[in-house]
């Protein structure tokens, strides 16, 4: 069988949809490539499911800060609610939407075989060759980073997908790595039941953030019962007794039921048929893009986006570069002129400076743009802030609220080069920063921009006042 569409994207996980979408609402004809679950990685194994398991043991844990107010939770339930989100890993809405907005759905792994030339080989080996009019579109996201622990091979471990989809929660569980997934996983399943045992190499966790978010975190670890042990790695990992696994690490030994390996991930771009067309991979794998997306070495109509071509692993991020190639596409489909200026319509320029993150701990973490040590790295003039996040706002959110706020000031132009925020439900703080860091707001204005009282955003207020007296 042979088909013939204007855009081919390989890999129909948000990133990829988005792509399609956008492609087609240009005009465009576009078909989805799926090896797997429509929907990709975010909606069956991450984002979705991870927070589904830490949004219930959080909202008890809020609760269980007023007075007056009794919470517990129920383990079964928070696990039924998660499954709810995933569909109970069945695809069909997924499909449905996809077809909805135009796109044609081929379910198989798909590979270049040539110039825009996709073989898309089904689960029973039927082979369809798929050609691409305009483009070929990469968004097969990323995968698991695998440590050389001695031993590892030989034990039953879960990834990521194995902790977000779990039907049962383990009696003991290690944990090992202190990312982002080791630091979510480690909450939700302490908080859930389990006794959890977190071994990370690094003197802390969450390395990439503000060192005050890193601490902070780190204590509310400590506090929800997970047994937090800092430049400690497995030294070996092997049998234990039962069906226990062994874990050995700073010269102790212990058992756990269940071993979470979260050492990372690197983008997926093996086996892509890369070589049919010349184009080799960068640092771990990434395939190197300009920022409309196109691949560097691949002509004029391979684009990759998202994971796979490292920017910036986030699926916001990747929704943002999808939509942003499609247009690309569709303007040089068109012979229109593209706007690739820095913060033009077609340039991912916020991949550079300006990504906004969460990470969904507790305390939460949320951080847009330079922190205070990469700031300086990159040679900017900067002037830190770094002050309690104690406005009437937190005070009537908690009666122990405690939160901390990290703003990074690039002093020669007088604009937000990154802020960091760290407390009790912060994440709903991160847009207006990162409005702020993208706009490049100089602070002479934002001190116009009046927050509402008695809000958390108060802190805005403290912050341009903080910076004036300074």
């Amino acid at each position: 069988m042979e088909h013939e569409y204007d855009v081919v994207v390989i890999g129909a996980g948000p990133v990829g949809e988005n792509a399609a979408g956008y492609a087609v609402q240009d005009g465009l004809s576009a078909a989805l490539v799926e090896a797997e679950l429509f929907g990709g990685e975010c909606s069956y194994w991450a984002c979705i499911p991870s927070k589904a398991l830490l949004r219930t043991p959080q909202a008890v844990a809020d609760a269980r800060r007023l007075p007056g107010v009794r919470a517990e939770l129920d383990p079964a339930e928070v696990l039924a609610r998660r499954t709810s989100f995933t569909s109970n890993w069945d695809d069909s809405g997924q499909v449905e939407w996809a077809e909805g907005a135009g796109a044609a759905v081929l379910r198989g792994r798909g590979r270049l075989a040539g110039e825009r030339t996709v073989v898309v080989t089904g689960g029973d080996g039927a082979e369809t060759t798929v050609t691409a009019r305009r483009a070929v579109v990469l968004a097969t996201g990323s995968v698991p980073v695998t440590p050389p622990v001695p031993g590892l091979d030989t034990v039953r471990t879960w990834g990521s997908r194995e902790a977000t989809s779990a039907k049962e929660i383990p009696g003991r569980l290690g944990v090992l790595g202190g990312g982002v997934v080791g630091c979510e996983m480690a909450l939700a399943f302490a908080r859930l039941g389990s006794a959890v045992t977190l071994f990370n190499h690094g003197a802390r966790v969450l390395p990439n953030a503000e060192p005050v978010a890193s601490g902070r975190v780190a204590d509310g670890l400590r506090s929800a019962g997970v047994d937090l042990r800092l430049e400690t790695g497995l030294d070996a990992v092997g049998p234990g007794s039962g069906d226990a696994i062994a874990l050995q690490g700073g010269g102790e030994t212990i058992e756990v039921d269940e071993l979470l390996v979260a050492t990372g991930r690197r983008p997926a771009s093996d086996d892509l048929g890369l070589d049919t067309v010349g184009v080799p991979t960068g640092e771990r794998g990434a395939i190197v893009v300009d920022d409309s997306g196109l691949v560097e070495g691949g002509g004029d109509w391979l684009y990759a986006v998202g994971d796979v071509n490292g920017r910036a692993p986030l699926t916001h991020q990747g929704k943002y570069q999808a939509r942003i190639a499609a247009h690309a596409i569709a303007a040089r489909a068109a012979g229109r002129r593209l706007d690739t200026a820095p913060w033009g319509e077609d340039a991912a320029t916020a991949d550079h400076h300006a990504v906004p993150q969460v990470v969904f701990t507790d305390p939460e973490v949320a951080w847009v743009g330079y922190t205070a040590a990469a700031a300086r790295d990159a040679g900017l003039p900067v002037r830190v802030i770094d002050m309690e996040l104690a406005v009437a706002g937190s005070a009537l959110t908690a009666d122990d609220f405690s939160g901390r706020v990290v703003a990074v000031v690039d002093t020669e132009r007088e604009v937000l080069a990154g802020m960091t925020f760290v407390g009790p439900g912060v994440a709903e703080l991160l847009h207006a920063a990162t409005i702020a860091v993208t706009a490049q707001v100089p602070l002479a204005r934002l001190w116009h921009a009046v927050p509402a009282f008695p809000t958390i955003s108060e802190v805005w207020l403290r912050l341009l006042e903080t910076y004036r007296e300074g």
